[in-house]
């Protein structure tokens, strides 16, 4: 068996919604079948043959070549298997997702993570705001899993973040887990203003020192054996930070002005 490819046939004029393309909802369905289901796009009902070449027959291995990041929803409620996207990803990729690996080769619009409750999101380049925050009207964000990005992070990434772990190699924008309820952030870049605003748990691991904002309390240097589980549980990532060894912190609590019980750790 050879992976479930969807080769874009043009560029896209219009956003498409790819939410029914994934492992679970394809599984036991003939290549006829696939080809025959509706996606949105706009006020337009499209075939997947008329906006994809089809080919293999692995439904839990998808692969999405020369992908757009006008293809919209890859991944949501994804619950088992393997997607992996070459080229560019719209956004709400990885919505919800529950299980599985979703690999993508290139670069993601907004809210990617969104939801999410388990399996793991690997992002070889970077993604757009709202980096596994919660949707507007929701008050939960990402709930588990692990995402990884190579690149850059906009705003407000981890906002309203429940549970998992989220490590960025490259630079993240203003409002970084604002809002966080629990969980962990790595980034190994720069972190933009207002770190940590509104902050109720969580930790956020940091290798540069970030401008706090009032009401981050600094809790002077310390040694922090729990750190080497942490990165002991690193290790076997795909990641810059598996290499990661130092416990020696400077340790930031906050938010302050709301329960200030989370925790910002900037290696030493």
């Amino acid at each position: 068996m050879s992976a479930l490819t969807f080769t874009l046939k043009a560029p896209l004029q219009q956003r498409v919604d790819v939410s029914p393309l994934t492992p679970d909802q394809l599984a036991d369905k003939s290549v006829a079948e696939i080809a025959a289901i509706t996606l949105v796009s706009g006020r337009q009902q499209l075939r997947v043959d008329q906006v994809f070449d089809i080919s293999g027959d692995d439904a839990n291995d998808i692969v999405f070549a020369q992908a757009s990041r006008k293809l919209d929803y890859i991944g949501q409620k994804m619950n088992g298997g393997r997607i992996t996207i070459n080229g560019g990803a719209g956004s709400y990729l990885g919505l919800q997702m529950r299980k599985g690996e979703i690999v993508l080769n290139g670069d993601a619009d907004a809210f990617a993570a969104s939801g999410m409750a388990g399996g793991t999101l690997h992002i070889n380049g970077s993604v757009g705001d709202f980096l596994a925050a919660a949707l507007p009207g929701d008050r939960k964000g990402m709930k588990g899993g692990v995402v990884i990005i190579t690149g850059n992070a906009g705003e407000r990434a981890g906002d309203q973040m429940r549970r998992g772990i989220i490590l960025i190699e490259g630079n993240v924008g203003a409002y970084c887990a604002s809002r966080m309820l629990a969980g962990t952030i790595g980034v190994l870049g720069t972190v933009g203003d207002y770190l940590g605003y509104g902050m109720r748990r969580g930790t956020l691991l940091l290798t540069q020192e970030p401008k706090l904002h009032a009401t981050l309390q600094d809790c002077g240097t310390h040694t922090l054996p729990f750190l080497s589980l942490m990165f002991k549980s690193f290790a076997n990532f795909p990641s810059k930070f598996a290499s990661l060894k130092q416990n020696r912190v400077q340790r930031y609590a906050g938010d302050i002005a709301n329960d200030g019980k989370g925790e910002i750790l900037v290696l030493k």
